[in-house]
């Protein structure tokens, strides 16, 4: 059968339609990669900003705590106050270099430690001495000690960031 000559022969055809919609879920494998990246570096951050709090703590509570020896200098027993000074130093230098290289260190190993990060020679042939000679010096040279804090902040604050 053929059709007639006047008809349309597009008439048979359907009308546009649209495809169906794209679905959200599952995502496509760059959003997967994406999420991934994002959560592997918030994790990064949060990890490097609690260790710069942790390390800054550390450098709070030695400047506080020498803060108040130094205030307090000239009332101490001289032999007292540098072992306060040098147990300072030994603990804030455990918080910055391996337990290992600080821990068994003591005379003039210490001073030599000392000056190795940040002491320029203070500690071994300057007034750093005092750390290790307080307990052997008369009594009456006190106020030679109340000099030192300023040479224990120089160091501590030489080595804010020295080890990882």
């Amino acid at each position: 059968m053929t059709p007639p000559l006047n008809s349309d022969p597009l008439a048979a055809l359907r009308g546009y339609h649209l495809p169906a919609a794209v679905s959200w879920w599952p995502p496509a494998p760059g959003w997967w990669a994406l999420a991934v990246l994002l959560v592997l570096t918030t994790g990064v951050t949060a990890w490097l900003l609690l260790r710069r709090k942790h390390r800054h703590a550390a450098l709070r509570a030695a400047l506080t705590e020498l803060d108040t020896l130094s205030d307090g200098c000239t009332d101490l027993d001289p032999d007292e106050f540098a072992r306060r000074l040098s147990r300072l130093l030994r603990r804030y230098a455990l918080t910055r270099f391996p337990r290992r290289e600080v821990a068994g260190l003591t005379g003039d190993e210490w001073l030599r430690f000392l000056d190795t990060h940040g002491g320029d020679q203070a500690f071994t042939r300057g007034q750093g001495r005092l750390l290790r000679e307080a307990p052997y010096r008369p009594a009456g040279d006190a106020n030679a000690l109340c000099e030192l804090p300023a040479l224990v902040r120089a160091w501590i604050l030489r080595n804010t960031g020295a080890a990882t």
